[in-house]
């Protein structure tokens, strides 16, 4: 019987992170610890952007508004880390600090400060 008791309590201590990866995706369950800082160049072609983050990946991961639970991958010719030649560009700075809950696609918690690559 002992032996049950503990082997569900180490299923339950498990459980919780299991949920927080899904389909190369972050869903934070408690929150992370930030704020994250971004940088970089962007055209406008998705309207304004309330936050986002560089991903693991090399895309940059935008929001609309602070009640969207999903960041959305930018393309890759609408936003860039260093000056693009030519086109509409203006430079952009900010700061996100993960919501709980939000779904976080190649999110890398590891990655504070600016990111100047």
């Amino acid at each position: 019987m002992k032996r049950l008791f503990i082997a569900s309590c180490i299923a339950a201590c498990a459980l919780p992170l299991a949920a927080c990866y899904e389909n190369g995706g972050v869903a934070l369950g408690y929150g992370a610890p930030g704020p994250y800082y971004y940088d970089g160049y962007y055209d406008n072609y998705y309207g304004p952007i309330y936050d986002g983050y560089w991903g693991n990946d090399g895309y940059f991961y935008y929001r609309n508004n602070d009640y969207d639970r999903h960041y959305h991958r930018g393309d890759g010719g609408h936003f860039y880390r260093g000056q693009p030649n030519g086109g509409n560009f203006h430079a952009f700075h900010g700061q996100m600090s993960p919501a709980q809950g939000v779904r976080m696609p190649h999110f890398n918690p590891g990655g504070h400060g600016r990111d100047h690559h």
